[in-house]
Parts: structure tokens; sequence; C-alpha cells
């Protein structure tokens, strides 16, 4: 590569980052915290409306199945009418959905504004992800999925204490605080839901702020890249519904996906549960941030280390490992040290694996499959996300917790036997550098 191309490659990928990844991931840290701030109004809410662990499980859940049967669709009509406009849509009325959820009065008005919720979000994340193949390519898909996913952290690192303190501090109006949660944390929605609409741009072609030098060449990278994927993976839709590899690859994230998200609504009731009867809500709050703190740095160093080795499949094993030793610790803790102490370690795993587990994905699919595929394994993933809350609701916590590190082993296994093996994506990665030079 001479020089002047190495100068545009670098110019181009320096421009895209910076204008893309960190505006993404302020929309993600918003769906994250919307999705999960559920678990924290749970302190106050679960008296006042008489919500038993096995409703409080069932209503975490029943967002991800609205999700999953709008998903696949949500993402094929984004990938037509373009990321600026849909995801707009998708933050406007999920933002007003989380509002009304402050003035609900039964279990069935939360219900439905739960699953409806998952309705209106469905197709933000795989879209989000689809998104990231139309701009960046292979290698350095890992490092901007891992930007994207710092957004489960920080929402955890922000949401906990903010979320905590307007349930202990704000009442204005007589309204109790987890309500005035729901209502001033579904605000940010809407007003980022304008935003996209002036801020986000379809595709490198339309991308005002890039030159057409910039332009033309990053368009052919990521078509030389197109081409190399086609001649690999699967081409047609059909096609890729009977590959094996694409529901092994559901599975796996089906494993991980339960048990990021039976943690996610959980942890503020978990450690509650071991405090003292003194603790207060926005004490549960800090302690809850400290499993967040550790996924920071757990998702950008195995992002950027897998990118750096292409060894995407090893750090995703190494990371299932440790949240799976880390699941096991939970069950035989008696302590709130020991709790939040083995919650840390099995965060640091989970985010681990989000880390670089989106990069990887994307490998086995092509242009035209992508958004159906993508949506595929994300959404039967997302019934993950009613099991996971299901499973702690249903059983004590330290079967739960066990029976969580069991779906884990077996996502472990489903993705020992993938053939996409690490070498594959090194020669993949070499045969887009031939290609385009």
């Amino acid at each position: 590569m001479n020089q002047s191309i190495s100068a545009i490659e670098k110019r181009t990928v320096g421009k895209t980052m910076k204008r893309i990844l960190p505006f993404i991931l302020i929309l993600y840290v918003i769906a994250y915290l919307d999705r999960v701030n559920l678990g924290f109004a749970a302190l106050e809410m679960n008296a006042d409306l008489a919500l038993s662990a096995e409703v409080f499980g069932l209503l975490s859940g029943i967002f991800f199945i609205g999700y999953f049967f709008f998903e696949v669709p949500s993402n094929m009509i984004m990938h037509k009418v373009g990321a600026r406009i849909w995801i707009a849509r998708i933050m406007l009325s999920w933002g007003i959905i989380v509002i009304l959820t402050g003035f609900v009065q039964t279990t069935t008005h939360l219900y439905i504004l739960r699953f409806l919720l998952g309705v209106a979000e469905a197709g933000f994340f795989p879209g989000i992800i689809l998104y990231l193949t139309y701009w960046f390519r292979a290698r350095e898909r890992g490092r901007a999925t891992a930007v994207l996913l710092l957004a489960l952290p920080i929402g955890g690192l922000f949401g906990a204490p903010i979320s905590t303190w307007i349930i202990d501090n704000i009442s204005w109006f007589n309204m109790d605080g987890w309500r005035w949660m729901f209502i001033l944390e579904g605000i940010p929605a809407i007003i980022l839901g304008v935003m996209v609409i002036f801020y986000l741009t379809n595709r490198p072609a339309n991308a005002k702020w890039l030159s057409k030098e910039e332009k033309d060449w990053l368009e052919g990278e990521l078509s030389a890249e197109q081409q190399v994927s086609a001649q690999i993976n699967k081409v047609s839709k059909l096609d890729m519904l009977k590959d094996s590899k694409v529901w092994k690859l559901a599975l796996f994230y089906f494993a991980g996906y339960t048990g990021v998200y039976g943690l996610s609504f959980w942890i503020p009731t978990i450690i509650k549960s071991l405090s003292a009867s003194t603790t207060t809500n926005l004490e549960v709050g800090w302690l809850a941030m400290i499993p967040s703190l550790v996924g920071i740095p757990a998702i950008i160093f195995v992002g950027w280390n897998a990118d750096r080795t292409n060894a995407y499949k090893l750090h995703l094993i190494v990371s299932i490992i440790i949240a799976i030793i880390g699941f096991i610790g939970c069950s035989f803790s008696g302590s709130i040290f020991m709790m939040v102490l083995m919650l840390t370690i099995t965060s640091a795993g989970l985010y681990g694996f989000t880390g670089c587990f989106f990069a990887y994905m994307t490998f086995f699919f092509t242009e035209s499959t992508a958004p159906v595929g993508i949506a595929l394994v994300n959404s039967f993933a997302a019934l993950g996300g009613f099991v996971g809350p299901m499973i702690l609701g249903m059983v004590v916590f330290t079967q739960g917790m066990l029976i969580l590190a069991g779906l884990l082993v077996i996502g472990l296994i489903t993705l020992l036997t993938l053939n996409l093996t690490n070498q594959h994506d090194k020669n993949m990665v070499k045969e887009v550098q031939k290609n385009i030079n």
C-alpha cells in the first residue's frame, strides 16, 4: 500500500470513527438504561404494585417477546429506508412508552407497556450492528462494536446511581420517585431521536463530511470485502436460513444474552437482599456500579485485542469461561462482599464476550444476507432476555446462578463446534487485502 493510499486510509477511518461511534454509543446507553431501569424501579415499585418475584421476572422478560417478533422485519425496513429515519422512529416511540410507564396503575398496564417497549425498540441494536457494516471494514469492526457495547457497562455505571437517586429524592406532584425515574429517563430518547434525523448519515456516498477521495476509497474497500464474503458465505436468505452455522451463532448468543439480562434486571434486588435493612436505594445503586465499572476495560481490551490478533473465537471462549466461573461463585456467596466480587467477575466475562461477538458474527454474512442474518441471530438470542429474568424470578438466586452457568456451558460447547475458525478469519482478511491491492 503506497503512502498516498495509507494517508487516505488513516484519515478516512479516523473521521468515520470520530463522527459515528461516540454518537451511537450515546444512543445505546439510553436504550440500555431504558430497557433495564425496571430493575431499579423494582426497589420500590414491587411493593407499591404488590408484584411477586415471579411476576417481576415475567415483566422483565416480556419486553423481549415483542422484541423477538418484530426484530427481523424492523431490520429489513431499515435496510430499505435508511438508518437515519428508522432509528429516529425507534427512539421516539420507545421514549414515549418509557414515559407512559411512569403512570401505570396496575400489573396489566405494566405488561402491556413492557411488551410495547420491546416492539418499539425491536431492530435498534441489530440495526446499529448492520449500520456499522456500511462504514467499517472487518479489521475495524471489533473496535467499533466494542465502543458500541461500552453502552452496557456505562449504562449500568451511570444508570445505577442516577436511577436510585431519582427514586429516593424526587416526588414532585406527590408522585413516587420510581414513577419520575421512568418519566425523566424517557425524555432523552425523544430528544436524541430528533437529533438522529439531522446527524446520522446513511451511507458513505451521502457523507458531506468526507471528501470525494475518501468516499471512493471507503466504498472501494467495503465493496472488495463484500465480494470476498459472497464467495465464502451463503448469498441468499433462504440458503442462509438452512445454514447450521447461523443457528449455532444464535444458540451461543442466546446463552450469553440469558446471562447478561438475567443479571441486569436482578442485580439491584440481589444486592438489596444481602444488604443491611438500613441500606438506602442510593447505596444499593453505588454497589451495583462496581460490576459495570469493570465491564468497561473488559469490553475495550477484548474488542481491541481480538482485532489485533484476529483471534475472535479464542477471546469468546476465554470470556465465557470467566463468566461461568463468576456465576458459580455467585451461587455460593453468602455475604454482600463476596456477591459483589463474584458479580464483578461474571460481568467481566459477559462484557468481554459482547466486546467481540458482533464483529465475529459479521464474518458469516454477505451484504444481502446481513440485514436478516444479524436480526435473526439477535432476535433468537433476545428470547434469552425473557428466559434469564424468569429463571431468577422462579427459583432462589443460588439455584438460578447455577442454571445460568449451565446455559453458558452449552453456549461454549456450541461455539467450539462452529466451523468458522480463527485461521478462517485471518484468511478472509488476507483475501480481502489481496483483492484490494
